[in-house]
């Protein structure tokens, strides 16, 4: 029987230890979330609220075990306490959505007819969460889902096996029918056989391009409905009139939050060339304070990477940027914990960039950034929109109308003004080209995880 195994990149120990579950287990347990669906649907909407709210109460009571825990499992320092504060502003978001969200679509009346669209739930809907916010990643699909009265299989990531068994515990203890969510153990052979097999109605993935394309090789055929948040390449634009040292702030913490383990991070910095000098040198300072070192102390603030293949990564993209002519400002003698062949990167800004690099082209994912003047609001919108990924881009002006006029020409899914790397639950989380396809959050956010139903009914004749 193979298992799943988790590595810490703080030290290398082994954090977790789990089997893939068996084919049997896998059909007992859709069997048991299909029969608890039909009585979880006929639950009023007002239960089901106060039930989510309820889980976010056992939620709350774990996370004292839950922040040193998950440092260990993928290197966020304790320092920022988890992703608690986020998860809360989420469900609550969520919660109050429901009932508009969820209400039946009435029809212009028509006399001798009552006719509506309900929302109905879409059946067992397969969670497939990522490592990096592993908690907030798998609310997004959970807690809807569950508001709109599916069941729920969640399958979450090597690197953080214990994060689906904190969900099941919370979950357990609200009173959910038995069986309504499970978190299974699963490889990528039997999650692929999984979603052939038609077991399931709707598949949430948030992964790589890679992943995403596996998917949806899975379901060809199947006609089930996915949901699929990929890669990002996010960019900002930085106008001359942008509030300089609040951009600076934000746009490195944005940047490096996470040791840049994030879908929406920033990853490249379009900057007007009235401020560039003074933009990048400012920028390069602030983050040359940052403290690499173990996750589990209080001083440090750039944790390892989740492993040490994705640290490899971005120090190949930080070498072939520098063979090709880029120029690193931040001293590696400042970061005495960066070693080659562990997850441990300090942060890097880059300079002297083009859209030649990987760097400034291919999902890093990791602490780096690259810094490129521009001459114009159109010069920077042509660079942002010269990408394959399209999540989020921010740009930073005192000029709101401005702001709007260039995100209409930016190809992404959000749009942020003076704001970056952040999820806000009323609007549509979703992207365009190889950053998938599908919407989380907000009210489109239920309808991803609900069918339309109409009832045409005559009640004169």
């Amino acid at each position: 029987m193979n298992d799943i195994v988790c590595i810490s990149p703080v030290d290398g120990s082994e954090v977790a230890r789990r089997p893939v579950a068996t084919g049997a287990e896998v059909a007992a347990a859709l069997a048991q979330a299909r029969k608890a669906q039909l009585e979880w649907s006929r639950v009023p909407l007002a239960e089901r609220k106060a039930m989510m709210l309820a889980f976010l109460h056992e939620m709350r009571a774990q996370n004292d075990e839950i922040v040193p825990e998950l440092a260990m499992q993928m290197g966020r320092p304790v320092r920022y306490g988890g992703e608690l504060r986020s998860l809360e502003e989420r469900v609550r978001a969520l919660v109050e959505l429901s009932d508009e969200a969820l209400a039946p679509i009435v029809p212009t009346e028509r006399p001798g007819f009552r006719r509506m669209i309900k929302r109905v739930p879409a059946g067992i809907v397969l969670v497939i969460a990522p490592w990096n916010y592993p908690y907030l990643t798998a609310a997004n699909t959970i807690v809807p889902a569950l508001l709109a009265g599916n069941a729920v299989i969640l399958k979450h990531a090597a690197q953080t096996l214990l994060v689906g068994e904190r969900f099941q515990a919370a979950l357990d203890r609200v009173g959910l029918p038995e069986g309504l969510f499970r978190t299974l153990t699963l490889d990528h052979v039997v999650t692929r056989e999984l979603i052939a097999s038609r077991s399931v109605d709707h598949v949430n993935f948030t992964g790589s391009v890679a992943g995403g394309r596996a998917v949806e090789r899975a379901a060809a055929g199947t006609f089930i409905s996915l949901g699929l948040e990929l890669g990002g390449k996010d960019p900002a634009y930085v106008r001359p009139d942008a509030d300089f040292d609040f951009a600076v702030e934000q746009l490195v913490d944005g940047a490096f939050y996470n040791s840049g383990q994030c879908c929406c991070g920033i990853e490249r910095v379009y900057v007007h060339e009235r401020i560039y000098d003074s933009f990048v040198e400012a920028f390069a300072g602030l983050t040359a304070r940052y403290r690499l070192g173990n996750p589990l102390s209080q001083d440090t603030t750039l944790g390892p990477m989740a492993a040490t293949r994705f640290a490899d990564t971005v120090r190949a993209h930080i070498g072939e940027a520098v063979a090709k002519g880029a120029r690193p400002l931040i001293d590696p003698a400042r970061f005495p914990a960066d070693k080659i062949g562990t997850a441990y990167l300090m942060p890097q800004v880059l300079v002297g960039v083009d859209h030649s690099m990987q760097m400034m082209m291919e999902e890093s994912f990791g602490p780096a950034v690259g810094l490129m003047k521009v001459a114009s609001d159109q010069e920077a919108v042509a660079l942002m929109n010269d990408s394959p990924y399209g999540l989020t881009a921010s740009v930073w002006t005192e000029d709101a109308a401005a702001a709007e006029r260039i995100g209409d020409g930016i190809a992404t899914g959000t749009v942020f003004m003076n704001r970056c790397d952040y999820v806000d639950p009323a609007l549509a989380w979703t992207g365009v080209k190889d950053t998938g396809r599908g919407v989380g959050m907000s009210r489109l956010g239920f309808e991803a995880l609900t069918r339309p139903k109409s009832f045409h009914l005559r009640i004169e004749h």
